[in-house]
């Protein structure tokens, strides 16, 4: 159970680089954001369910 909380902490740490490098980029070129918004969305939302999931596994552990 420990290395499914670390695997999805690495997820969860790997999912937030790309974010704050991706989402500052996006936004920044002229045009893109149309084109990637709904990926920019998806990935937020796959963020969010990361620390939701990983929050509640974690309770079990500790």
């Amino acid at each position: 159970m420990i290395l499914v909380v670390q695997l999805l902490v690495l997820a969860l740490v790997m999912l937030s680089v790309i974010l704050v490098i991706g989402i500052p980029v996006t936004l920044a070129s002229p045009g893109q954001w149309e084109k990637s918004k709904n990926l920019v969305y998806t990935s937020i939302s796959v963020w969010v369910g990361l620390v939701i999931v990983t929050g509640i596994l974690n309770s079990f552990i500790a």
